[in-house]
């Protein structure tokens, strides 16, 4: 609805109640005559802007309650938006939680069998050094046995030696004996035979 053209005076003469009105409105009346021009001036500024501003309100209040969804529907989205995030947030914590458990579990899982292998690489090395050290020292007995069987062989063989080359020795010198006794009997038989000679 437009309101009624005021001519550019009229309006001036307006503008200026309007003020006056305003401050006689902020101000106390202390007349019936303020009172009654104050009145005068609502009922003008209700002739000429009562329609503009009932239409002004209106649409204020159609603004306002349109802000009013509108801010509503975006206090939902930014709600729904927000629990969106923050379950997707739930979730990846969740989910990372659980690959550090699962991370951690094979971790210790690897470290267990680690551990094991290594137990089991130790006593093997722990037996093989055991059958090692008792090879070793059956070799040394079976060295020292073999040493000492051929030290007393050769102690036999070097006796056995001796008493032959001991009884060689005491054949030879009953030879020598012998050869020297036949020497003296054939000097005896000699030196006999020279006087028998020498007497004749």
């Amino acid at each position: 609805m437009q309101s009624p053209e005021i001519p550019s005076e009229a309006n001036h003469n307006f503008i200026e109640a309007v003020q006056l009105g305003s401050i006689h409105n902020s101000k106390p009346a202390f007349s019936n005559q303020n009172v009654n021009e104050v009145n005068s001036l609502d009922k003008v500024r209700d002739i000429l802007f009562g329609n503009q501003m009932r239409e002004v309100e209106k649409k204020l209040a159609r603004l306002e309650e349109r802000l009013l969804k509108e801010c509503t529907s975006l206090r939902d989205d930014t709600r729904k938006r927000l629990e969106g995030i923050e379950n997707y947030i739930k979730q990846e914590v969740e989910s990372l939680s659980q690959r550090i458990v699962n991370e951690q579990s094979t971790r210790d899982e690897g470290l267990r069998v680690l551990v094991e292998d290594n137990k089991k690489i130790t006593t093997a090395l722990d037996k093989k050094l055991t059958q090692l050290d008792e090879n070793i020292n059956n070799n040394q007995r079976e060295l020292r046995d073999q040493i000492l069987n051929q030290s007393k062989s050769l102690q036999n063989d070097i006796l056995q030696k001796y008493e032959e080359i001991l009884a060689a020795l005491q054949r030879e010198s009953e030879d020598l004996r012998h050869a020297k006794t036949d020497r003296s009997t054939l000097a005896n038989l000699l030196s006999e035979m020279a006087v028998r000679l020498n007497s004749q």
